[in-house]
């Protein structure tokens, strides 16, 4: 992209992009703002930002929202030690940017933003601007008649909703709205309206991106509108993101995936297994080894079934997630499975790159001793709750230490806290 220096600052040469269902952003750039060392965002419709804490998706937000038409501007301490800020968008009717150094904010153009920061979600919902857009002015204007004064921040969640009720049935169009964590202070059922009512929005003509940690804001169908935020000692802030899936994989996995499966998207390391046996047992492992699972955020993800992993595989690999592989060989070490699980087998290996594959022979069951194929759930509870780490099967010991170490790889590089979120 090119460098918005190269614009004078003048406000009479200053453009505002027109409102209007045709106008949008396709890709932002960002450099030198807080976290954000040099990452680029391809936008659609709508697009999700997730990952950890403190990985920088609210600084993502907040250097988008630089590109605001009414001027906000930079401040000394938004910068990173460059010193330097550019922030620059490609849109269908042009660029818009935004550069700060030495003090002076340059810009070429602004868009029509409303940004819904977390912290007002209690009192006026959106801060107070100056919107110059006609369209723009009407969503946040729109917002403040339900904000509330001293309110609590459960019930100005759910103004929030009714205030996107009323922006979808007024056919405003033209606006990037830029929403911090939606689902604060909203039940489940809510979390799930408001995510369809984004979607309406953004059908109208407008632009949505949000930051969150809540599965029910996560639809793995429209695996497109995922942006994967993570924060790398050396890079910063970068954001990975994947294309669509192809439609097989797709229905399958809109047909697998539900509000627990979607948390593989939010886990600094996923352990795909077959099926809710193992999903039960697992947890029990890692705590007879001293391991907190929740607390290190390690997501047992089951598949529904061993067919569907090479489809959780891909997921995880097109957004960036790290993961180990755990299923069935459905044969004794010393005999080959029959063909079709052989197939298989080489293809989740094949795909999941072989390391980090635990391979149970002849299958989970036979591995921990469970002597029954029927309520295996139930027998898989009784078998572990009370499991010490003397009794961790080998095989599973090395599912933990697998995990483990992917996590400490991984993780090593953004252990330490930044002085921006």
């Amino acid at each position: 992209m090119s460098d918005p220096s190269t614009t004078a600052h003048d406000d009479a040469a200053r453009s505002v992009i027109p409102t209007g269902g045709t106008c949008a952003i396709r890709q932002v750039a960002v450099s030198g703002f807080r976290t954000v060392v040099a990452t680029e965002l391809r936008l659609g419709a709508v697009t999700a930002l997730v990952g950890e804490a403190a990985a920088g998706k609210s600084n993502l937000l907040a250097a988008i929202a630089l590109l605001d038409e009414s001027g906000t501007a930079p401040t000394p301490e938004d910068a990173d030690i460059s010193g330097v800020i550019t922030v620059e968008a490609i849109t269908t009717a042009g660029r818009v940017a935004v550069r700060y150094e030495d003090g002076t904010a340059t810009r070429h153009g602004g868009w029509p933003i409303v940004v819904l920061p977390s912290a007002q979600r209690a009192t006026t919902i959106v801060p107070p601007a100056a919107h110059a857009g006609a369209d723009v002015a009407a969503v946040a204007d729109a917002i403040r008649e339900q904000a509330g004064s001293g309110a609590s921040p459960s019930s100005g969640a759910g103004r929030l909703v009714t205030a996107l009720e009323r922006c979808c049935e007024r056919d405003l169009s033209g606006v990037l709205l830029l929403i911090e964590e939606p689902e604060l202070y909203l039940r489940p059922q809510a979390q799930r309206y408001l995510y369809r009512l984004l979607h309406q929005f953004a059908a109208g003509g407008n632009q949505v991106i949000y930051s969150t940690h809540a599965p029910a804001f996560l639809n793995v169908a429209r695996l497109e509108e995922l942006a994967v935020v993570t924060r790398d000692l050396s890079v910063g802030t970068t954001a990975h993101q994947a294309g669509a899936l192809s439609a097989s994989d797709g229905f399958r996995a809109m047909s697998e995936f539900d509000a627990e499966r979607s948390e593989l998207f939010l886990a600094d390391v996923a352990v795909l297994v077959e099926g809710r046996t193992e999903k039960l047992a697992l947890p029990h492992v890692f705590r007879a080894l001293g391991i907190d699972i929740d607390r290190i955020g390690i997501s047992i993800v089951e598949c529904g079934g061993k067919a569907n992993l090479p489809v959780f595989v891909r997921l995880c690999r097109a957004t960036g997630v790290p993961f180990v592989v755990v299923h069935d060989r459905d044969a004794p070490p010393d005999r080959q499975p029959i063909a079709s699980e052989r197939r298989l087998n080489e293809r989740i290996r094949t795909l999941s790159g072989g390391e980090n594959v635990v391979e149970l022979a002849p299958d989970f069951e036979a591995v921990v001793g469970l002597r029954r194929h029927s309520h295996k759930p139930e027998q898989a509870w009784q078998h572990f709750h009370a499991l010490t780490a003397e009794d961790a099967p080998a095989d599973l010991r090395r599912v933990v230490e697998l995990t483990i170490a992917m996590r400490d790889l991984l993780g090593s590089s953004h252990d330490a806290e930044p002085a921006h979120r």
